[in-house]
């Protein structure tokens, strides 16, 4: 497919495509869908070879949030059922964060509801961000606090955060339809707050919102010019409760799609599948690792992921290799200093093979289970 080979051409070479090519992959059929994943599987593996990166999010403060994002199950008015509390101890959000940590994850993500924190937020983020750093070492921490006031991205890199995450979400056209407690102006100032300070930016979106092929292509363009270092790619999980409580309207082939159309819009970043993929690409998970570099671990703000040790297996069983702490997740010209492992830039690289082991895996004898259930028994069959 012509498109296919531009597209793969232009990521190999960190070139933006135009905004019809960007469209052109969301309208795809699933009959050329695997095509679309082999292609920015390519420019995935020239940026960051087979690794995979494990991020693990710790709630800081859960519920009651003043805001009215409608697809939140935090947000003002929200009837969900969730866990509600105010601020854990920095030592309690640490012993959280060392479980992630123990579960092979190398960033660690402090996120608090809210509108953007107080100065005396901030006091107590730093030093849960220095007591996770004091008994984590080599741990990446990024605080997602909500909208930041002057001077609070600085102190929050002193206290030793490597990181901020602020989503855009949505398109700027369709975002006062989403919230109207702030602005799509007030996030993108956030974000450039962040990266002001010395921060590493990490901004993404919510797909599944009712949104059009267009708004997608709008919101992730933007993305590609704000510049962030990662770009979380979230699909909406309806809660009850919320505003978006209908809105099911994402198949895993969709999915793949925007992830794929992510990709080549973004070539060299951080693509981190996150929220809402048990819940709508089930099944074909293990694809979405051709084309993003990154996932979260376990669970999520309000809602369960998958077990951590479901996610470790479908890396392995895929053929793909957790990122270690001992290696930079970008590529050079980024600020990584890993061209020996991401691809040194040209489209050679691309396509040599890796090494293979020829240490053949131990037989997973784990998974053998005696049926107790179903023909022949009282109890119902597992079907």
């Amino acid at each position: 497919m012509d498109l296919l080979n531009t597209l793969v051409e232009k990521g190999l070479r960190r070139e933006l495509p135009t905004r019809e090519e960007a469209l052109a992959v969301l309208a795809t059929s699933d009959d050329d869908l695997l095509e679309v994943v082999a292609a920015a599987g390519k420019v995935r593996r020239q940026w960051f070879g087979r690794r995979v990166k494990l991020n693990y999010l710790v709630n800081l403060k859960s519920g009651l949030c003043p805001e009215d994002c409608s697809y939140c199950s935090q947000r003002l008015g929200s009837k969900a059922e969730i866990l509600k509390y105010t601020w854990l101890k920095p030592d309690e959000a640490s012993q959280a964060a060392a479980a992630g940590v123990a579960g092979g994850a190398k960033r660690v993500c402090l996120v608090a509801s809210g509108r953007g924190p107080t100065d005396r937020d901030v006091d107590r983020v730093s030093k849960t961000i220095e007591a996770i750093k004091e008994q984590n070492e080599g741990v990446e921490v990024c605080a997602c606090l909500g909208l930041l006031s002057d001077g609070q991205a600085e102190r929050l890199r002193d206290a030793g955060a490597d990181a901020y995450n602020h989503n855009l979400n949505t398109s700027e056209g369709t975002y006062g339809d989403i919230t109207t407690t702030h602005t799509y102006a007030d996030r993108v100032d956030t974000v450039h707050q962040a990266q002001a300070a010395g921060l590493s930016a990490c901004s993404g979106l919510i797909a599944g919102m009712g949104e059009s092929d267009a708004d997608l292509v709008d919101v992730v363009f933007s993305l590609r010019e704000l510049d962030p270092d990662s770009v979380p790619v979230n699909f909406l999980i309806p809660f009850e409760g919320t505003p978006l409580a209908k809105e099911w309207n994402l198949t895993p082939q969709r999915c793949l799609r925007i992830l794929a159309m992510t990709r080549f819009v973004c070539p060299d970043v951080e693509v981190r599948l996150a929220g809402g993929r048990e819940v709508h690409l089930r099944s074909m998970q293990p694809l979405a690792l051709n084309l993003v570099n990154s996932i979260f671990l376990g669970d999520y703000l309000t809602s369960e992921g998958q077990a951590g040790k479901a996610d470790l297996d479908m890396i392995a069983d895929a053929g793909f290799e957790v990122e270690g702490t001992d290696t930079t997740t970008l590529p050079e010209h980024r600020g990584g200093g890993c061209a020996s492992v991401c691809g040194g830039g040209d489209a050679a690289a691309a396509e040599t093979p890796a090494e293979t082991s020829s240490e053949v895996p131990a037989a997973r004898t784990d998974l053998v289970a005696v049926r107790r259930r179903g023909a022949g028994t009282d109890l119902a069959p597992n079907a």
